[in-house]
């Protein structure tokens, strides 16, 4: 269970002798085997601390892409997992202002900080408020602004996300998708509710972060939510599933993919310069019958989880392999996506994907599954590989037959 922390340990960590300490902290390993050894060295220097010391070094770590200065960050580590990466943050405050200039914009469940940093630094919002129900996050947050916003802060008060407190333009909320058992799933288990949540603010603009897994079309069907909903990836992974409410005349579903764009040349710490491209509901989804080319393509997570695989298919002029199958094939892989070069198509018969391995020297392989069920890690151990070439194996269905893609190692195309 992670530290929770008090507020004697912020008031510590915030003094000079808590920085003095942090930078003697961070000089340990604090690996889950070292650990124990470690909480030894800091309680003999710092018994009253200790493990909030430990706490905040690891979250800085885990915090790196994240925020903007993670060295200064006040943070334990289940708020900079929940927190939002600052390029998908970025994102939404550009949103923000796009459909609402000049709005002021108040992140009811702002923990310790992570959006508002996002939202003060865009010029096009007038102004910031944030608030949370915890004094200890609150307090963390407050820092955490002081040491990453130049210029204009926003303003920070304690309040239930629940009890209106504000009558800003816009609000922001992120409800804890975590409990004392762990991580939650049902939209009545986050904390704050999504219902009552959505409920407390009906006809003001708002925007809720929820998890990628959110069951967005029940959302709709039994509980009546009319708003868009866009689904974010970064660098392949998704984020979040992210909830518009008064968003008229825009598509009802989005997918946003964000890719880093490397630069050699920037200097150590400036921040990374990101690509986006969106697909939506609104975009034409006309394709071609469906056909096996060179290369298979995977889309992007957020493109599947936003249910606009067509859209994205027809903009690149790719076809389905199956119409209700997710994987994609054409001539061309798009930038930066990935893709597989075919070598040959195989019936789902173990024994044949044994004999077509081994007959190529299959020594590693990576195994891809869509429309079947399959376990990869339990199938790679069945067949047997013995040889030193690099392989992929895509499994899926066309109709109601498994088939499977011998193909070269999967690659990304460049952007």
């Amino acid at each position: 269970m992670a530290y929770e922390f008090t507020p004697d340990d912020v008031a510590f960590l915030r003094s000079r002798y808590g920085d003095k300490a942090l930078q003697s902290a961070a000089e340990l390993a604090l690996t889950p085997s070292s650990l124990l050894a470690d909480l030894t060295v800091l309680r003999a220097r710092y018994p009253e601390h200790a493990a909030a010391l430990a706490e905040t070094v690891r979250a800085r770590r885990r915090a790196v892409g994240k925020f903007p200065r993670p060295d200064r960050l006040l943070a334990d580590e289940a708020s900079v997992q929940q927190a939002t990466a600052g390029p998908v943050a970025a994102l939404r405050a550009g949103d923000i202002v796009a459909r609402h200039p000049g709005a002021v914009v108040h992140d009811v469940t702002c923990s310790i900080g992570g959006e508002l940093l996002a939202l003060a630094a865009e010029p096009g919002v007038r102004g910031v408020l944030g608030s949370d129900v915890d004094p200890v996050r609150l307090t963390m947050a407050q820092h955490n602004l002081e040491t990453g916003v130049s210029g204009r802060r926003p303003t920070l008060l304690r309040a239930d996300a629940l009890t209106p407190t504000s009558t800003a333009d816009v609000i922001v909320a992120d409800p804890a998708r975590r409990d004392a058992g762990g991580r939650v799933f049902g939209i009545d288990r986050l904390d704050p509710p999504l219902l009552e949540l959505l409920a407390v603010y009906a006809g003001r603009a708002m925007v809720v972060k929820c998890a990628p897994g959110l069951d967005y079309r029940k959302l709709r069907t039994r509980f009546g939510f009319e708003g868009q909903v866009q689904v974010v990836s970064l660098d392949g992974g998704v984020r979040e599933t992210c909830l518009w409410t008064e968003v008229r005349g825009a598509p009802e579903n989005r997918a946003s993919v964000l890719r880093t764009v490397p630069d050699p040349a920037a200097d150590p710490g400036t921040p990374a310069r990101t690509r986006l491209y969106e697909v939506t509901s609104d975009d034409p989804d006309e394709l071609d019958d469906p056909a096996v080319g060179e290369y298979i393509v995977d889309p992007d997570g957020a493109v599947v989880r936003a249910g606009l695989v067509r859209q994205y298919a027809h903009r690149h002029g790719l076809r389905q392999l199956d119409p209700q199958i997710a994987y994609l094939s054409g001539d061309v892989v798009p930038a930066g996506e990935r893709g597989f070069r075919v070598i040959e198509q195989l019936p789902m018969h173990e024994k044949t994907l044994r004999g077509a391995l081994a007959a190529r020297g299959c020594g590693s392989l990576e195994i891809l599954v869509r429309g079947l069920d399959v376990d990869p890690d339990r199938l790679r151990k069945r067949l047997k590989l013995k040889g030193d070439q690099p392989f992929a194996l895509i499994l899926t269905r066309i109709g109601r037959a498994g088939v499977a893609f011998l193909c070269e190692p999967g690659f990304r195309a460049g952007l």
